[in-house]
């Protein structure tokens, strides 16, 4: 049978509707020439990323949801230049009057005083240690992390003060602080979750369009575990009918890439993601589009997406239960276990004296 044409995507969402959750206005074009230029010469101008400063007061979340593992956590930037079509974290640029769909891919937030809020949170009088998650939201080595190199400036404060840090990234550029990372691992003060959804070059450059290649980050997992750092391989989202034939697969090249340990999560279509992803199917993969959302529907109690606690994560009925099936028997087959090693929570010192304070 015949592979379906995927079409080489130059960004991950291929709409840009202004969300209405908020009842925030339409945004109208401004009449400028360059957003005519289509209708001249039949090409659309290409959309450039555009970076503006965030000043937050400050910059750890917390958070007590049930469905994840840590409490905490820092997000460096807002929106993301990976495009993943399925990014849960879509819908919060809505609260800034900007689309979830191209918006969230081109219009980016960075906040280069994070370091320095951090360690004014550190110093606080009775400040209690737990690891801090970074890439809980957007990804804190997507391509302008390149030349704002604020990912870099909190670990490096946090492994002056020896406090422990956990890593979610999909992009082999965290391969550039492995200075840090593992002498912080030497310590048990960090951890690596490299994201990887899918090993198929063509759709992976469609569902993840400025993510690195699936290789490169297999080879950044074996960079890290050949430097003594933990890494965990995040398969997330797993979607049906169009990547969760690469499950079993997936779980035996992490861990001929030195993973400890790996983890899934059934695709999630929170708010705004639904549409978007609705939109996704119909333009690349039309000749299975229905199928994959009676799959999702099926995972999520007939809805596009389960919000409720315990099972928004894992996806409940019978395609659920296969999927953990598959996902078990795989991981025995190749020795790895679901569950990162703890880090070290006793060694943290406060930083001392005034540097990086904020004026």
């Amino acid at each position: 049978m015949a592979k379906p044409h995927v079409k080489r995507a130059v960004r991950g969402a291929t709409v840009n509707t202004a969300s209405h959750r908020f009842n925030l206005p339409q945004v109208e074009a401004d009449g400028d020439w360059l957003d005519a230029r289509a209708d001249i010469d039949g090409a659309a101008a290409p959309l450039r990323t555009s970076v503006t400063v965030e000043q937050p007061r400050t910059i750890i979340t917390r958070n007590s949801s049930p469905d994840v593992f840590f409490d905490r956590s820092i997000n460096p930037y807002r929106g993301c230049e990976h495009g993943c079509i399925y990014c849960f974290a879509r819908p919060t640029h809505a609260y800034h009057d900007l689309s979830p769909g191209l918006d969230f891919e081109t219009r980016l937030f960075a906040k280069p005083q994070a370091a320095a809020l951090l360690r004014a949170e550190l110093r606080k009088p009775g400040y209690a240690v737990a690891p801090i998650a970074l890439g809980t939201n957007t990804d804190p080595y997507q391509p302008i992390e390149r030349d704002w190199r604020i990912t870099r400036g909190i670990i490096e404060l946090l492994a002056e003060t020896r406090h422990p840090l956990t890593i979610t990234t999909k992009s082999d550029r965290v391969t550039r602080d492995i200075d840090l990372l593992s002498a912080m691992a030497a310590e048990e003060l960090a951890g690596v979750a490299m994201s990887i959804t899918s090993l198929d070059p063509k759709i992976a450059a469609t569902i993840e369009p400025r993510a690195p290649h699936p290789e490169r980050r297999l080879r950044a997992v074996r960079m890290l575990a050949d430097a003594g750092v933990p890494v965990y391989v995040s398969i997330a989202p797993v979607i049906p009918s169009i990547t969760d034939h690469e499950l079993e697969h997936l779980v035996e090249r992490a861990a001929e890439a030195g993973a400890t340990s790996c983890f899934f999560i059934p695709v999630r279509l929170p708010h705004e993601v639904a549409p978007l992803f609705r939109a996704w199917l119909d333009e690349h993969f039309p000749d299975r589009a229905g199928k994959v959302m009676s799959i999702i529907q099926s995972l999520r109690g007939g809805r596009d997406n389960d919000p409720d606690f315990f099972t928004r994560m894992q996806g409940a009925g019978p395609w659920a239960e296969l999927m953990r099936t598959r996902f078990r028997i795989a991981c025995r087959k190749h020795g790895l276990g679901n569950r990162g090693r703890p880090l070290r929570t006793d060694l943290f010192r406060p930083p001392a004296g005034p540097q990086g304070e904020l004026f």
